[in-house]
């Protein structure tokens, strides 16, 4: 009598997707402060600063804070846990919501900037949800978990902005509301983490595997171009985002218009994570990253044939998709790329990268939206035109990883 051979048992991802749950609220209400601060942070800016070159100075700092608490989050995170990383993202959420409200009240500049970087550090935390949404997933269910907490950004889009409208001439000094606001969100939203299950990474016993350097790591081609692929999405995606408002405004629409019309991007992000997922596990991760980057080519295009309210509006709605599509994407790619041990150096090292490319987008923003040209319309093409050669090399970097006969190879 010959016996069946069992199969194995289906992973339970039962505590995954309580994770997801609770990470999709964390990112629908701790994450509708990045929305309120992106929407009003170039205008704060450019009533502070003696130099208009300098309005997206504010939100260049919060990258640049994001930027270089990426590994130190990340080893935290690894070391005691995504709970704690979290609560201490939210810790300095609040704490850049007081510096940032104190550098209006007292019309400086520089106390506005500390508060700016400051809040870096809860937006390098946040950027950890999608990590956590991957940790207790199975291999399967990861794109769809990843996706989901995502589109808890859906909510974001819807509060955020509505919270600008009401808040940012609520006060004698403007925009002071709307830095109160943000304190509150994160004084309560950070409850949501009490209720997080995601075990601590067990230290490494002795002689067990430590896994690769990071310089081993980022010279792996898979590593390499998803890493490429996420910055490029998110640099672009920063770039022309941060100059919206001051557009908008300059080419004679209303504070109004512009959180709206940021409102419509952030919506765009984040409403396509109900089915990226999905269409990551039909066509592919590579297929899903190129057609976001050739939607963010589009996203330029349409702002280039000029400023009436429908081209900001599809431009900015096209780049919301191309960065959900390409960052998604990047993200799965990079998830399944490392080995757990790898966790903490990889994804800091990842975060580092994409930031400091973030960082660098944010700081020309400001620069090409209103000194490099005689008006408006002139800087809002000029954003749109920096685009090209970031496109290039992630699609360049993308072909060359399609043609590698080792590209599954990590």
């Amino acid at each position: 009598m010959t016996l069946a051979t069992a199969s194995p048992a289906p992973h339970d991802d039962s505590r995954a997707k309580r994770n997801v749950i609770i990470l999709t609220l964390a990112q629908a209400i701790l994450g509708a402060q990045m929305p309120m601060i992106f929407t009003i942070g170039g205008l704060a800016g450019q009533s502070l600063a003696s130099n208009a070159c300098f309005a997206t100075l504010p939100i260049s700092l919060i990258v640049l804070g994001s930027m270089l608490a990426a590994t130190p989050v990340s080893m935290i995170m690894q070391k005691w846990g995504r709970r704690t990383g979290f609560f201490l993202g939210a810790a300095f959420g609040a704490l850049g919501g007081i510096v940032g409200a104190y550098g209006l009240y007292q019309a400086s500049f520089p106390i506005f900037l500390t508060g700016s970087l400051l809040t870096g550090v809860y937006m390098s935390a946040h950027g950890f949800y999608r990590f956590a949404a991957a940790d207790t997933a199975s291999d399967e269910f990861r794109p769809k978990a990843i996706s989901y907490v995502m589109a808890g950004g859906l909510a974001a889009a819807i509060i955020g902005p509505q919270v600008v409208k009401f808040t940012a001439e609520a006060m004698v000094v403007p925009f002071m509301g709307t830095y109160l606001a943000v304190i509150v969100t994160n004084v309560l939203g950070s409850a949501l983490f009490l209720f997080l299950d995601i075990p601590t990474p067990k230290p490494p016993a002795e002689g067990a595997p430590v896994g690769r350097t990071r310089r081993e790591m980022i010279t792996t081609p898979v590593i390499t171009v998803s890493v490429i692929v996420a910055m490029v999405s998110y640099a672009l995606m920063n770039l022309v985002m941060t100059s919206t408002p001051l557009a908008v405004v300059g080419c004679g629409f209303e504070t109004g218009t512009a959180a709206n019309i940021v409102s419509a991007h952030v919506l765009a992000m984040y409403v396509p994570s109900f089915f990226t997922g999905h269409l990551i596990a039909r066509f592919g991760i590579k297929t899903i990253m190129a057609t976001g980057l050739v939607i963010l080519a589009g996203a330029g295009a349409v702002a280039l044939q000029g400023v009436a309210l429908e081209n900001f509006y599809i431009a900015l709605i096209l780049l919301g998709i191309g960065w959900n599509f390409g960052f998604i994407g990047a993200t799965t790619l990079l998830a399944s790329s490392h080995a757990p041990e790898e966790r903490g150096r990889m994804q800091g090292l990842n975060d580092v990268i994409v930031f400091g490319g973030v960082t660098m987008a944010s700081l020309a923003s400001g620069g090409l939206m209103n000194c490099s040209g005689g008006d408006a319309q002139a800087g809002w093409a000029s954003v749109n035109l920096a685009m090209a050669p970031f496109l290039m090399l992630a699609g360049g970097a993308l072909i060359w990883l399609w043609f590698r006969r080792d590209e599954d190879l990590v």
